[in-house]
């Protein structure tokens, strides 16, 4: 008997000892988690049904939501397109990462969140939007598209290789993706940016759904019509409102006929823009369009709306048109997730929905983003894991986005690099609770002015019940809202005494944030000044074969020699007031000093900026002469820098000579035309601007 229960407790020991060795064996050979990064642009948390129920139903977004934990207090560090997609990769503010701005290039070579997961064995693939001028490195796969892209039959570049690709981009950018998952390397954990185009401006609806929510309208928000008049000089100068701002044809998608421009005098009309867009259909697209928007387009026009009533149609076309983008978005989630599910790959993927920004759906009477207010500074976040909380709405641990890329590394089971600025969201996921040290605020910061939209630079703080902002650079001005009393941010209470401790203990916390996160300087990106040069050739006469534009004048028709050059450091964000631009054609000119004077150097400054479509010239030549007619050259300067750079800078073309007397310099600098095949603007013209010819 004893040795029966001898031996009964040694098989119950040795099952307990062989239960533990399978367990951690299990979980020492743990796979590391497979991730999928969905990413809208500009989808604003309002029209997500998990959030919201008032404009739209998301059923497969909504179903990620039910399957994961839905965040109400997700942010961006900075309310824009490029610069949320380097804080993305990077896990740092733009002021570290280098991004600021839409007109900046980001440095690829930097460390960025999917080079480690590369390095840690993942196979890795980005698809669709990029938006940040350098190609994408890091990635064993990228199919992107060219700056924008466009919604219909667009351009995408697939491993540098450009090429039109017929379809709606929301539905090809998931047939890349899907087909990409069939193909990759089934060894490898694999981590998959699938970053759609939609709903970004100009809210084209996709093919399947042209008439979607024809029969409906839209509730206007309750402060549709705000006069901005209990606020700061920001809001009241923006360039964000839908009833005045707004293109009819680009953006509204009615197209304006030369005899109608008469009575539409009063609206923007982009003309080109939509002309291009609108032929880059085919027949079929274009004949499907038509039906669906020729007869409410008609209709419009024949009612010569007016005031309150012309700024709500334009309110209910714009839903329409964004609303149905979301349609397709959300219809292409659910195919990926129906992928991941059909294939086995749900129970081992973490799946992560999120917008680059919040947006702007009539609150305020605005479109667009920018402003640290709510619309714009939220930003839907959902994330769905195997091992995480199920159907919960977190609304109350603040998250920013530069979270993203730690979280991402956490679940891959590789150490978070110290200089991340953002921390892993996987302990809130699956256990519903943030650490003892969790942020109880989040720290803003908005660079893209002067630029368009007119919003003003500014930084701030966010915490559970207060937002305070500071608008910065061409004005100083403060402004505080109180979001338990005032949810829409119509009253600006900085001035009230009623808050005065409230703002001193504010302003203590963000300058804290601003040590933490290393902003202090204030000045590292504002534009820079012009510069006042003296030369020999001051005050010279100019004259041109091909005119410069009027939209780019210099200040002056004799700008060439009027002793104004751009700065010496150039920014995005550059004054062109000092510039004169040529448009497609070369600069070919005449410089008539009035006297003979002995020169030896000559040195002409350009701009290059790609995202605006300004090239430098391919080369310059100079000639001399004392009589106008009787030439020498002087010498021919080819271009330095390569003609993909995209960083925006002045590059000199200079010449030396032996002295000699002068009276007459001409001067040819050659325009690349149009813009390159690989460029975002293919076959458009490009743009030469310059500023100065100097003289020693």
């Amino acid at each position: 008997m004893k040795n029966k229960i001898f031996f009964s407790l040694e098989m119950k020991l040795l099952n307990a000892i062989l239960i533990s060795i399978i367990i951690f064996t299990a979980c020492s050979n743990e796979k590391p988690m497979n991730i999928v990064f969905i990413m809208s642009d500009d989808h604003g948390y309002q029209a997500i049904s998990s959030y919201d129920t008032t404009l739209i139903r998301t059923p497969n977004i909504d179903r990620l939501a039910e399957e994961g934990m839905l965040f109400k207090q997700s942010f961006v560090t900075n309310s824009i397109c490029g610069p949320s997609r380097a804080v993305m990769l990077t896990g740092k503010y733009n002021h570290i990462n280098g991004m600021i701005d839409n007109g900046t290039t980001f440095d690829g070579s930097q460390q960025m969140v999917n080079k480690i997961l590369k390095d840690n064995g993942y196979t890795t693939a980005i698809v669709g939007k990029w938006h940040l001028k350098s190609e994408p490195t890091g990635f064993d796969y990228w199919n992107i598209l060219p700056g924008q892209g466009n919604y219909y039959n667009p351009d995408f570049i697939e491993m540098g290789n450009k090429k039109r690709v017929e379809g709606y981009v929301t539905d090809l950018t998931t047939d890349f993706a899907i087909d990409w998952l069939d193909k990759r390397d089934k060894n490898k954990p694999f981590s998959l940016f699938l970053h759609h185009k939609a709903p970004h401006r100009n809210w084209m609806s996709g093919p399947d759904h042209l008439t979607l929510y024809d029969d409906k309208e839209f509730p206007l928000p309750e402060n549709f019509f705000d006069d901005y008049s209990n606020r700061g000089t920001a809001a009241k100068e923006q360039t964000l409102e839908i009833d005045d701002d707004m293109f009819i044809d680009y953006d509204l998608k009615v197209p304006i006929n030369v005899d109608e421009k008469k009575i539409f005098k009063n609206e923007k009309i982009g003309g080109e823009y939509w002309d291009g867009i609108y032929n880059r259909m085919n027949e079929n697209q274009r004949k499907e369009w038509d039906k669906a928007y020729n007869g409410e387009n008609e209709e419009f026009k024949k009612s010569r709306l007016k005031g309150e009533e012309l700024a709500k149609w334009k309110f209910q076309r714009y839903m329409h048109d964004y609303l149905r983008c979301i349609a397709s978005v959300d219809d292409n989630i659910g195919r990926v997730i129906d992928y991941l599910e059909e294939n086995g790959l749900t129970e081992n993927t973490l799946i992560i929905y999120t917008s680059d920004q919040g947006f702007y759906l009539g609150e305020h009477g605005w479109f667009d983003k920018r402003f640290m207010y709510e619309e714009s500074h939220r930003t839907p976040l959902i994330i769905r894991t195997p091992n995480g909380k199920k159907n919960i709405v977190n609304d109350s641990d603040m998250v920013v986005n530069i979270d993203y890329a730690p979280t991402f590394l956490d679940y891959a089971g590789i150490k978070v690099p110290e200089d991340m600025q953002g921390r892993s969201l996987r302990d809130i996921v699956e256990n519903n609770k943030a650490s003892s040290d969790w942020r109880n605020s989040v720290y803003y910061h908005y660079f893209e002015y002067p630029a368009e939209h007119k919003v003003k630079r500014h930084y701030g703080i966010r915490n559970s019940r207060y937002k305070l902002i500071h608008f910065y650079y061409d004005i100083d001005e403060w402004e505080l809202y109180d979001l338990q009393e005032d949810p829409n941010e119509m009253s600006n209470e900085y001035d009230n005494p009623k808050y005065e401790s409230i703002v001193t203990d504010l302003k203590n916390e963000l300058e804290d944030l601003r040590r933490q996160y290393n902003d202090t300087d204030l000045n590292k990106f504002l534009p820079k000044d012009n510069v006042k040069t003296d030369h020999l050739g001051l005050g010279g006469k100019v004259s041109f074969v091909n005119k410069y534009s009027s939209k780019y004048p210099g200040d002056s028709k004799h700008a060439l020699v009027d002793g104004w050059r751009g700065p010496d450091e150039t920014f995005s964000m550059a004054d062109y007031s000092v510039w004169q631009g040529f448009e497609k054609n070369d600069l070919v000119a005449t410089i008539d000093l009035g006297k003979s004077i002995e020169l030896k150097k000559l040195s002409t400054g350009f701009l290059q900026k790609l995202e605006s479509w300004i090239f430098l010239p391919d080369w310059i030549e100079y000639e001399s002469s004392l009589d106008n007619k009787n030439y020498v050259k002087l010498g021919k300067v080819n271009r330095k820098s390569g003609i993909k750079s995209t960083k925006v800078f002045r590059e000199e073309y200079s010449i030396e000579f032996a002295p000699r007397k002068i009276r007459f310099i001409n001067i040819r600098a050659k325009n690349v035309g149009t813009c390159p095949q690989w460029h975002q603007g293919d076959g458009g013209p490009a743009w030469l601007f310059v500023d100065e010819l100097i003289m020693n």
